[in-house]
């Protein structure tokens, strides 16, 4: 590894999980020890109830954006992304990780590795490799992951747990999808990616927040990230499904006319339900395309700024102590 000493800023949004904090912050302190890094903490307080009670004989630089209210694990991180970019200049590096010990400390190298290697031209994901979450949610992340493949023609299998060169941030920071779905927006916005495969710790403290109500919301905000892409799928399924229908309607009337086997009623009935279908589904496609159309009649310049509405204050601590 390069003798030159390089900065890392450490992004993680919290809600309620002090304790969890606590335990990566010192986590993170153990493994930059070890190289020629050095690092700060930038903390977005998504709303939290509890008071952060600070952190003994810590020595990392942190900084808490406290939000104004609870806005969700993606727009916080986003928040902190447009932070970062429009505060800071000094570093090298921006990891992205979860608090409460599931992205670990002492795979951060493993990324900024990765990333070297590509001349920092690439975010680095970690793809996971083991998972220790319960069999329900792998089942349930198992079949998201074949919708968004079937809804998007994308490919998902990594989350937030990322290492953004320098030169990457402003370009992720002014995505407008970043609000909803952080990594979701970097496949959409074709910024080069790459990956590691890396196990996934345990939880740290107390229990994860990503239920399935959470999980449903998780994978539909990933999803509309990519509303042209969904809305072409929609219009290709819809002009299949019409097709079917009117093939149904040639063999029904084949079958009436000219094979005098249909049952008395029975044709008039079903071309009433198929016409009724070929209906509902130009109707679904009128309508998506309408939505989609107006979506880019509407031209906006790219914000880095946006994060300024949230956030509350600012806490600084060295030491363990608020400054």
């Amino acid at each position: 590894m390069s003798s030159i000493t390089k900065h890392i800023i450490c992004l993680t949004p919290v809600y309620n999980d002090w304790e969890s904090f606590s335990m990566l912050i010192s986590n993170i302190e153990k493994t930059v020890s070890k190289s020629n890094y050095t690092v700060q903490v930038v903390v977005v307080n998504d709303g939290s109830l509890e008071e952060f009670q600070g952190i003994n004989n810590n020595q990392t630089a942190i900084e808490i954006l406290d939000l104004k209210t609870n806005i969700g694990h993606q727009r916080a991180i986003a928040v902190g992304l447009q932070y970062i970019n429009d505060n800071k200049n000094d570093f090298d590096y921006v990891i992205v990780l979860d608090s409460d010990g599931e992205d670990r400390p002492e795979d951060i190298l493993k990324l900024i590795k990765k990333c070297e290697t590509v001349n920092n031209n690439k975010i680095i994901f970690a793809q996971r490799n083991k998972r220790q979450e319960s069999l329900t949610f792998r089942i349930g992340y198992y079949f998201y992951k074949i919708i968004f493949n079937w809804l998007t023609g994308q490919t998902i299998n990594f989350g937030n747990f990322s290492c953004i060169p320098h030169k990457l941030v402003k370009r992720v920071a002014i995505q407008d999808n970043l609000w909803n779905h952080y990594s979701g927006s970097i496949i959409q916005s074709k910024t080069p990616f790459d990956k590691v495969l890396l196990d996934r710790g345990k939880r740290y403290a107390g229990t994860s927040k990503m239920n399935f109500t959470n999980l449903v919301l998780h994978g539909l905000s990933s999803i509309s990230v990519y509303f042209d892409s969904l809305s072409v799928r929609i219009l290709k399924l819809s002009i299949y499904g019409i097709f079917a229908c009117l093939l149904s309607v040639l063999v029904i009337l084949y079958k009436k006319f000219i094979t005098g086997t249909a049952i008395p009623g029975w044709a008039s009935s079903l071309l009433f339900v198929i016409f009724s279908i070929i209906l509902q589904l130009s109707s679904v496609t009128l309508i998506v395309l309408l939505m989609q159309l107006s979506s880019r009649k509407n031209i906006k310049s790219p914000s880095v700024t946006v994060y300024k509405d949230f956030v509350e204050k600012i806490n600084y601590i060295s030491n363990g102590k608020s400054n």
